[in-house]
């Protein structure tokens, strides 16, 4: 059983939700084995280490997970979320600028995805930001949640 939320510390996470523009798709990608929530679907980042702001870890993790380099990242929204094995704290940065291939060096699968996604299932602590890509999409909060099965 896990320490109430109030008597633990928060782990400070730097999140890229990657937008391709030529479509606006997002980028998700799959947890690592060995890693809490393994095979679930998330966006891309990392734990933020001591002394890096939230640009500076998302830049070293997506270079470290995916081998590309974001051209700058803004922190977009903060959340919480409370998992078993962590408390964390994710701060979502958009990301539309990158160079590089992309290369999975966690051997972790990646989709770029529209609105609703193909991909499940999706990490719990993902769900609020598609809610909010739907409601900037112009659809409703709904449609991030639900899965379509491909054609």
């Amino acid at each position: 059983m896990s320490a109430p939320a109030a008597d633990r510390k928060h782990t400070e996470v730097a999140v890229g939700v990657l937008i391709r523009p030529a479509d606006g798709a997002l980028l998700l990608s799959t947890r690592p084995e060995g890693k809490p929530y393994a095979g679930f679907w998330e966006f891309p980042g990392g734990k933020i280490e001591a002394g890096e702001t939230v640009e500076e870890a998302l830049r070293r993790e997506l270079h470290e997970e995916l081998g590309i380099n974001i051209a700058r990242a803004e922190v977009w929204k903060v959340t919480e979320h409370d998992y078993p094995h962590a408390l964390v704290r994710l701060h979502w940065c958009k990301v539309s600028a990158w160079s590089g291939d992309f290369e999975m060096r966690e051997g972790q699968q990646m989709r770029w995805q529209q609105l609703p996604l193909e991909v499940a299932p999706v990490l719990p602590g993902a769900l609020p930001v598609l809610e909010w890509m739907a409601e900037e999409r112009g659809l409703p909060a709904a449609a991030a949640l639900a899965v379509t099965t491909p054609a």
